[in-house]
């Protein structure tokens, strides 16, 4: 797929008549970074799983650095758990603008029907070249953020078991809060010009791309507030149904074994996790910042609880459309920047104590965050020099796997149908909106299935006996 991260086709299967009677929505390679993890030290795993990505890095660097924590079997100084949660908070708002304004935008603002070739940021520059600029700004806040922290954009080796390596300065604090207002003023844009056209040309997506009830899955906040990470102001992870009510609330990751459990299919090797009370079909759910937006109550900042509000009456108190996932993306940014300004204000936060030290204290431990994606879960078993023995990561658009199939099926249902005189027949349209339903998600698939590389989308239209009709690549 184009304007993703990593490797998939798709398939559609026709019945009988000529109707689409499923379609899936394949992963297609596989990089086993669990495995070769294996005999490493866990004091090295911040460092090695952050290289599983180039967008997000930092989420498995915090993760990890997290089950770390748990095999020293420390607590973390207030100040080191403070500067993880503003890396954190750059981390969302870079990855949902570099999703927003340079992968989903040209959609929205070119049109289904536009030319591949420049359906794109840079032809998102020559149409809109204000909106385009303001977007790669806002990312570069949140890059700019990473970096004054953790001394790279990309791959910062920062946080780690105990805390973190270095404090904050106060002349780089200055400099953090020197960009809010920038940031502010560009992701106020982009909730205006999204809304707009939500009110004047998206209603079709929102009924067809991806609406459908389940279960949604993430961190909440003590006094039932949004969360992005775990520590000190984290009650835990928390299950609802699609009206809202809570099947399970302050479960702990140490136990993710007892309600998650994974399924595989033989056409990808992209998991299939489910809450197991319920099973595998019923128990399906979503993750990321449409999960994360319905589980709270508010977020706990004025500006993003007034855009929370207005998101609820666009969508419900539950909100099941995943084309909303754009616009929950954008509240979520204007929430990071607000409580980057609250961290900033706070005088511990330059402290220069931020590293606990220790030796092997448990050889088996689990951490977790909140990505920009969604729930992610890092399981490590050592030995008792700290060598790694077993890892298990439990990766957000993995969790978002069922939902994703999900909506490439209702898409195709809705646009590939056939008529009276002449059979379904595939197109650049429908390959673009087949496309922008798996982008609602922001699918990362080198992290959830460990893949390497880029592969173009192709598109399969199958007969109900199974015979390729038509094939469709994007090269």
């Amino acid at each position: 797929m184009t304007r993703i991260e990593g490797h998939a086709k798709i398939s559609i299967q026709l019945d009988a008549s000529g109707a689409v009677e499923t379609a899936r929505f394949h992963v297609t390679e596989y990089r086993g970074f669990e495995k070769f993890c294996e005999g490493r030290p866990f004091t090295e795993m911040a460092a090695i799983t952050a290289r599983i990505c180039g967008i997000c890095p930092v989420s498995h660097l915090l993760t990890a650095a997290k089950t770390g924590d748990k095999i020293l079997g420390v607590s973390i100084p207030p100040t080191a758990e403070k500067l993880r949660r503003l890396m954190n908070l750059a981390q969302i708002t870079q990855s949902h603008a570099l999703s927003f304004f340079h992968l989903s935008s040209p959609d929205f603002l070119l049109g289904w029907n536009s030319d591949p070739a420049r359906r794109n940021i840079f032809g998102l520059i020559a149409a809109n070249p204000d909106l385009a600029r303001s977007g790669i700004r806002l990312r570069q806040f949140g890059q700019g953020v990473i970096e004054a922290l953790g001394g790279r954009k990309i791959h910062a080796a920062w946080a780690v078991p105990g805390g973190v390596r270095s404090p904050l300065a106060i002349e780089t604090r200055d400099q953090i809060r020197a960009g809010l207002p920038e940031a502010f003023a560009v992701v106020e844009q982009g909730l205006q010009v999204f809304k707009q056209l939500l009110d004047r040309q998206l209603r079709e997506e929102l009924e067809v791309f991806g609406h459908f009830p389940s279960l949604f899955v993430g961190l909440i906040g003590h006094g039932d507030r949004w969360e992005h990470t775990s520590g000190s102001l984290c009650q835990g992870i928390r299950v609802i149904d699609s009206q809202g009510g809570v099947l399970a609330d302050g479960l702990r990751e140490d136990d993710y074994a007892s309600f998650i459990a994974e399924a595989v299919e033989p056409w990808s090797y992209l998991k299939f996790p489910y809450y197991r009370p319920l099973g595998l079909e019923a128990g399906s759910y979503r993750v990321g910042p449409l999960a994360r937006l319905n589980l709270c109550t508010r977020i706990g900042t004025e500006r993003a609880d007034r855009e929370l509000l207005e998101f609820r009456q666009r969508g419900g108190r539950v909100v099941t459309a995943s084309f909303l996932y754009h616009l929950a993306r954008l509240v979520e940014i204007l929430a990071c920047l607000e409580q980057m300004e609250q961290l900033l204000d706070d005088p511990e936060l330059c402290s220069p104590h931020v590293r606990a030290r220790a030796e092997v204290n448990c050889l088996e431990a689990v951490g977790v965050s909140e990505a920009p994606r969604g729930t992610l879960l890092h399981h490590y078993r050592v030995d008792a020099n700290g060598l790694i023995e077993k890892v298990n990561l439990i990766i957000a658009t993995g969790q978002n796997n069922g939902a994703m199939n999900r909506t490439v099926t209702q898409i195709a249902r809705h646009y590939l149908t056939p008529t009276q005189t002449q059979a379904a027949q595939l197109n650049e349209a429908l390959l673009n909106r087949i496309e922008a339903g798996i982008r609602c998600f922001d699918p990362c698939l080198s992290c959830s299935t460990h893949a390497a590389g880029a592969m173009p989308l192709q598109v399969q239209l199958l007969s109900a006996e199974g015979d390729l009709l038509q094939e469709l690549k994007r090269e």
